[in-house]
């Protein structure tokens, strides 16, 4: 089996260092960068997740996430020094899976990484075994999910989603109708415990699969809310 190959991007070289020393223990292939152009320049078709500072001089690691979005589905995991709910947030809109507020333990870094890494090869690892196999998918009405794999057609077009938006929306059209809270979606899409902040982080990924699948987000026809209870999928489309 061949190993899992990290990109690291952190300014501070001495959190860099220990971060590679750290995740090479553990046998994985290791890249670094000290800014975010050297990052964009590193990135490789098989690199398996990014590990990315918000904070550095030139490029932000929050521009460097969204020039990253542009070309791979890549999870990515930021560090960040701030802690206020709303820089999160912002972290996520611009396309990151996760973030670890510095200063950190190597333990939770490590647990971080494992997860990601794992949700990426489950999720996103294409089954070429199952191509062309329809009881694979879940049609409605304009939307089609493959149920292995991160594959999603929209008005017959394939659209890219992250790891996170795959696994909310097939959670959703698995269970149309249903109304799921957002303690429900995030600790069945996350697996972790659910605390009140994460019912930001699951908000943000809603509207950004609203703006994938909705012709009108602002007034979605399938991702519907119901006020005080949550969110479910509209299947009278189907």
């Amino acid at each position: 089996m061949s190993k899992e190959r990290i990109l690291i991007v952190e300014d501070d070289a001495d959190i860099r260092e220990g971060v590679r020393i750290l995740l090479e223990s553990e046998d994985y292939m290791v890249d670094e960068a000290e800014d975010g152009r050297e990052g964009l320049e590193n990135l490789r078709d098989d690199t398996d997740l990014v590990i990315l500072d918000i904070m550095m001089p030139g490029i932000s690691g929050l521009r460097t996430c969204e020039e990253i979005r542009k070309i791979s589905n890549v999870p990515v995991l930021f560090l960040t020094a701030k802690v206020q709910e709303s820089d999160k947030l912002i972290g996520l809109m611009a396309g990151g899976d996760d973030y670890l507020t510095k200063p950190f333990s190597y333990a939770e870094l490590l647990g971080r990484v494992k997860a990601l890494l794992r949700r990426y090869k489950v999720y996103m690892g294409k089954n070429e075994t199952s191509e062309g196999q329809e009881d694979n998918y879940i049609k409605i009405g304009n939307i089609r999910i493959n149920r292995n794999y991160n594959e999603v057609f929209v008005d017959g077009k394939e659209k890219e989603f992250s790891e996170l938006e795959y696994r909310i929306l097939l959670l959703l059209m698995e269970h149309p109708r249903k109304i799921f809270s957002a303690q429900n979606i995030y600790e069945s899409v996350w697996n972790e415990p659910y605390f009140y902040s994460c019912n930001g982080t699951v908000m943000v990924h809603i509207r950004k699969l609203r703006v994938k699948i909705e012709k009108n987000p602002q007034n979605p026809r399938y991702i519907t809310t119901i006020w005080g209870k949550g969110y479910k999928f509209d299947a009278r489309y189907s």
